[in-house]
């Protein structure tokens, strides 16, 4: 198994432009972000898939300032993007965070890869996690079936939605993690304004973006300071797609 983290990268939003570069204190979130997953031994190798729209060249400096392999594709052929990028490093699956979600559940990547080999699963995550923790883990040949089958829906940043909407065709690991811990309510991605105020809140709190912070911690000071949360538990939106888990 050779495990790919493919990150899908661009500026275009219509809810927050330039999420991934939003700076969280001193970092941005993408760095933030690289900064963790690097540290991380099962994942071999990291490979930015940038939209090939104007604007987004600056994601090729943030990947070759961190010497990290990088390509262009379709902004909206997002599978299509992912499937390229493990490609381009010969991996045979993909790690699927996405660039607007700083606080990754890192402590369980270890346990999911195991689970996913033993299991010989074409898709694993964690359920019960805040929106915005969770992570996935996609066989190569999982995601080329999705983009053959699946709908031009299919193929745009809801990468896994067509292996979610068919069960029946793929071998789906969940595991849960401990149910003092999980947090489905909570929200951890950055999508509006007022979601950066709390991620920003958050990374001030435990001493800067240069500090790694436990999830257990991460959840215990928003079980303290409710306050917080209530920065974003009103946000709808009708086309955001929360995680299945």
């Amino acid at each position: 198994m050779k495990l790919v983290a493919t990150l899908a990268c661009r500026l275009n939003s219509r809810r927050l432009f330039g999420k991934p570069l939003q700076l969280l204190e001193n970092l941005s979130v993408i760095e933030y972000i690289l900064q963790n997953l690097k540290k991380q031994k099962n994942i071999h190798e990291i490979v930015f898939a940038i939209s090939e729209e104007t604007g987004n060249q600056i994601f090729e400096e943030i990947a070759k300032k961190h010497r990290l392999p990088y390509l262009y594709g379709s902004d909206k052929d997002v599978l299509k993007r992912l499937i390229d990028a493990c490609n381009l490093v010969k991996g045979t699956d993909v790690f699927r965070i996405t660039t607007e979600c700083p606080f990754t559940y890192w402590e369980g990547l270890d346990e999911a890869v195991v689970s996913h080999i033993e299991l010989n699963a074409d898709y694993t995550t964690v359920g019960g996690l805040p929106d915005g923790c969770t992570f996935e883990i996609i066989k190569l040949d999982a995601l080329i079936r999705s983009h053959n089958d699946g709908t031009d829906k299919h193929r745009s940043e809801l990468v896994s939605l067509y292996i979610n909407e068919n069960f029946d065709k793929f071998n789906i690991n969940v595991i849960q993690i401990d149910p003092q811990l999980q947090r489905p309510h909570y929200r951890l991605t950055i999508d509006y304004p007022e979601d950066l105020i709390l991620c920003r809140k958050i990374i001030r709190n435990f001493g800067g973006d240069h500090t790694f912070i436990p999830y257990k911690e991460l959840i215990s000071f928003l079980d303290k300071n409710k306050e917080l949360h209530k920065l974003v538990e009103n946000i709808t939106d009708e086309n955001y797609i929360k995680p299945f888990y």
